[in-house]
């Protein structure tokens, strides 16, 4: 009887190891570089290029990538995201991210890959980018 009930108590843990997956040892910080866009532009929605520039150019959200930026995001819908020169990555929290918006920036945070979310640690304008 003891060797039937160590086995199911190891089965049910093993199961459960299995169902719920290795353990979580929460992601390293990493930096990042690029800038604050909004969703639209910096994932091609209205942009071939993932920029500004066409936007820009038909003369609707202002003159600046800045001006774009908080454009899309107030008047379209979209939310504030880190363009980098290969990808597009969520952020947490979109109230610090609207003074940065249109800028090129280092951010220091953590990456859910799941989720694709930048939890953001700290952020600088990176000047002359």
């Amino acid at each position: 009887m003891t060797k039937i009930r160590t086995f199911l108590i190891s089965a049910a843990l093993l199961a459960g190891l299995i169902f719920r997956g290795p353990a979580s040892s929460g992601a390293a910080e990493t930096t990042f570089e690029g800038e604050i866009a909004d969703s639209q532009c910096a994932m091609g929605v209205h942009s071939l290029n993932r920029s500004h520039k066409e936007m820009i150019e038909m003369g609707h959200a202002g003159s600046t990538a800045i001006d774009c930026a908080r454009y899309c995001v107030h008047s379209r819908g979209g939310k504030y995201v880190l363009l980098t020169k290969h990808d597009v990555f969520k952020l947490d929290n979109q109230e610090w991210a609207e003074k940065y918006a249109g800028q090129k920036v280092k951010l220091v945070g953590t990456l859910d890959s799941k989720t694709n979310i930048l939890q953001v640690k700290t952020v600088e304008p990176v000047a002359g980018k």
